[in-house]
C-alpha cells in the first residue's frame, strides 16, 4: 500500500512556503493518467471503462476494517511522516484496524481554532490541499474542469442552488494520509440537508482538471448552515477513490441545530475525498495568500481550522 511510490502535484506549505510534492503509488498515477486523458474521454463516451476500473477499488476499503490490516499502520506513518503526536492516542499500536488508524482524532492542541471569539473569522474545514475562488464561474475556468460542473448540480437541485449563484468556492481537497474528520468554517443554523447517491472517482488534480464531472458525479452529503455573519453557507462532503462511508454528524443532519465555528460535522471512512464550501456572492473575502496562489491553479497545504477568511458584507469586497 505505501511501497513504489513517485513523486506528484507540487502544492505550497502555507506555514513554510516551501513547495512540495505528493507521494503517490506509482500505479494510481498510472490509472489516472488513463482514466482522465482527452483520448479516452473522447472514445469512451458512456464512461464504461472508467466505470469498470473503477469498481476493482470500489470495495477495498472493507479490507481495512479487518485485523490483520493493523499491520499496514505503522508502515503507512513511516512512508507519509506523520506526525502521530497530534493525534490520540498517539501509539500506534492502540489502533485495532488500519480503519480504526484512518478516523483517527486530533488531540485538542494540534489544531488550535483561529479567532475563536470572532464569529466574523472563518476557518478550513480540514486538513487539506485547498483552492479557493470569488466566483463559481472563475473555479470552473482556472480549477474545476467538469463540462456541467455548477451548484445545482452538485446538490440536484436548482431551487435550493439559487442563493451561490456564482458565489465563492472553497475546494478542499484530501489524501489518504490525512485526518479525515472535517469541521465547519464558521457557526450558524442547520437549515437543511440531503445525501446524494453516486461514484467514488478519484479527488485528484488529474480528475478534478479533466471534463469529467468528478464533484457532481461522485456520492456526497451536503447541509446548509444559516449564519448570521456569511448568510446561507452550502457544505458539500464529496466521496472519492475508496470511500467507504461519506458520513454527517448527527447535529448537522438536524435543521434548527446550532453549529459552532469548529466543530467537527462529519468524517470520511477510507480513501481519498474533498470537502466543497460556497459562500454567497460578496458574503466573505478569502485570505490573500490563498487567493494568490488558487490564481496560479497552485494548492495550499492547510490546517483544519486555520484562518480561511473573512465575513464581508452583500456587495463589498473588503
Amino acid at each position: 500500500m505505501v511501497q513504489n511510490r513517485q513523486v506528484g502535484w507540487l502544492t505550497v506549505n502555507r506555514k513554510t512556503g516551501e513547495f512540495i510534492r505528493e507521494q503517490q503509488p506509482l500505479a494510481e498515477k498510472f490509472r489516472l493518467l488513463l482514466l482522465f486523458n482527452p483520448l479516452l474521454e473522447w472514445i469512451d463516451r458512456t464512461n464504461m471503462f472508467r466505470w469498470w476500473l473503477h469498481r476493482q477499488n470500489d470495495m477495498a476499503y472493507k479490507k481495512e476494517a479487518k485485523p490483520e490490516s493493523k499491520k499496514q499502520i505503522r508502515p503507512f506513518i513511516e512512508a507519509y511522516k506523520i506526525n502521530m503526536a497530534d493525534f490520540e492516542p498517539s501509539d500506534p499500536d492502540a489502533y485495532t484496524t488500519f480503519y480504526d488508524f484512518f478516523i483517527r482524532k486530533h488531540t485538542p492542541s494540534s489544531r488550535p481554532l483561529h479567532a475563536p471569539d470572532d464569529p466574523t473569522a472563518a476557518v478550513c474545514a480540514a486538513d487539506c490541499r485547498l483552492v479557493v475562488y470569488e466566483t463559481v464561474a472563475e473555479s470552473h475556468k482556472i480549477w474545476i474542469k467538469g463540462n456541467h460542473f455548477s451548484i445545482a448540480a452538485l446538490i440536484l437541485d436548482k431551487v435550493a442552488a439559487k442563493p451561490w449563484d456564482n458565489g465563492a468556492i472553497a475546494s478542499f481537497r484530501l489524501n489518504p494520509q490525512d485526518y479525515h474528520r472535517y469541521h465547519s468554517p464558521v457557526a450558524g443554523t442547520v437549515k437543511w440537508w440531503k445525501e446524494l447517491d453516486g461514484q467514488y472517482y478519484s479527488v485528484d488534480p488529474l480528475a478534478i482538471t479533466s471534463s469529467v464531472d468528478i464533484l457532481t458525479a461522485n456520492a456526497r452529503c451536503a447541509f446548509c448552515l444559516a449564519s448570521p455573519e456569511f448568510g446561507d453557507v452550502l457544505f458539500v462532503a464529496i466521496g472519492a477513490d475508496e470511500v467507504g462511508t461519506v458520513k454527517l454528524a448527527e447535529k448537522a443532519m438536524t435543521p434548527g441545530a446550532p453549529i459552532a465555528k469548529g466543530e467537527e460535522v462529519g468524517c470520511f471512512e477510507f480513501g481519498g475525498s474533498s470537502v466543497v464550501v460556497a459562500f454567497e456572492p460578496g458574503r466573505i473575502v478569502f485570505d490573500q495568500d490563498l487567493v494568490e496562489w488558487s490564481k496560479k491553479a497552485v494548492e495550499v497545504d492547510v490546517e483544519v481550522l486555520s484562518s480561511l477568511g473573512r465575513a464581508s458584507a452583500p456587495g463589498k469586497s473588503a
